[in-house]
């Protein structure tokens, strides 16, 4: 059985900082990408942005240049620094990996349960 578990969201104004972490635990061989999606109330769930087991990250248009993702490997933990934020970030932001788990052994995607970003104005 393999967890994801989120952490950091919070309340912030606008232009202010937070960084989410998720951390993978369980029963795991290997993880490849590792990334961050978010939805808001009404829309459906987007990807916000996503790294390689490698460290090469891709981002949404919506928040280059502000957010940037990093992993730990050793830590199995994957970050979303976000920067300016802005009230339009406010989302259930959840975490997500591609993990090779070891019981049964073979690939599967995992979800976090999510954790809540409200940036006010």
């Amino acid at each position: 059985q393999v967890q994801l578990v989120e952490s950091g969201g919070g309340l912030v104004q606008a232009g202010e900082s937070l960084t989410l972490s998720c951390a993978a635990s369980g029963s795991i061989i290997s993880i490849d990408v590792m990334g961050w999606y978010r939805q808001a109330p009404g829309k459906q769930r987007e990807l916000v942005a996503r790294i390689t087991s490698g460290g090469s990250p891709n981002y949404a248009d919506a928040v280059k240049g502000r957010f940037t993702i990093s992993r730990d490997n050793a830590k199995s933990t994957v970050y979303l620094q976000m920067n300016s934020l802005k009230p339009e970030d406010t989302a259930a932001y959840y975490c997500n990996a591609y993990v090779l788990g070891r019981v049964p052994v073979n690939w599967r995607e995992y979800w976090g349960q999510g954790t809540q970003v409200t940036v006010s104005s």
